[in-house]
């Protein structure tokens, strides 16, 4: 199972967020089983697409029953692994940080956010979502006694390359960039997810013009 998981494509790595979020709100309106013709209407992709993704995992689906959701939507977060609950911290308090702090669950996506961190003396001391803000200068005591895994960086894009290699050195695997500096070049032993905000609006520009294009 081994090799076969490092064979998996990205694009279909990226796609089993999509499920899973997809399998929990069937759950929540109470449907037990779906077809994946019936799973392919509501996301969007065709029902090849949909067992093949899931079959580079093993088979979940019968052929004429198909899937039982509350057993499939378990199996995806495993393989994305939400029962792990790693330890995460965050890195810049300032507005972006406070709402992602305040608005992601960071403990159904496989986290614990166990601390908050920012170098800006008026933000320390507040508390956001019960996590009190502490002096970016402590991260050594405070990785050396908690072992965090993940940071989750909101900091201006001029410090990121020194703050990531700072917290690579305290023992940091992975991080949620949000800086604009892209880490994947300079990090290439890291797991790196950047999240670019403005390229997205720059997508949403194109398609709209593509969009106006044909009316």
């Amino acid at each position: 199972m081994s090799n076969k998981r490092e064979n998996i494509s990205m694009s279909v790595i990226r796609r089993l967020p999509r499920y899973y979020r997809f399998l929990g709100d069937l759950l929540k309106h109470g449907v037990t089983r779906i077809s994946s013709r019936e799973l392919s209407q509501r996301m969007g992709l065709t029902a090849s697409q949909i067992r093949q993704d899931l079959n580079c995992f093993g088979g979940f689906g019968q052929q004429g029953y198909g899937y039982i959701v509350d057993q499939l939507y378990r199996e995806i977060g495993k393989i994305l692994g939400t029962d792990k609950r790693r330890r995460a911290i965050l890195i810049g308090a300032g507005n972006l940080g406070r709402a992602i702090a305040n608005h992601m669950a960071f403990e159904t996506r496989g986290f614990d956010l166990i601390g908050i961190f920012d170098q800006n003396p008026n933000l320390i001391g507040q508390v956001i979502k019960g996590i009190p803000v502490q002096d970016s200068r402590g991260l050594e005591e405070f990785c050396s006694r908690n072992h965090p895994a993940v940071a989750v960086l909101c900091i201006p894009r001029e410090s990121t390359h020194e703050m990531a290699t700072r917290l690579t050195k305290l023992g940091i695997k992975g991080f949620w960039n949000f800086s604009h500096y892209d880490l994947s070049v300079h990090f290439p032993d890291a797991v790196i997810e950047n999240v670019h905000l403005g390229d997205s609006l720059l997508t949403l520009s194109y398609r709209v013009s593509e969009l106006e294009r044909k009316e």
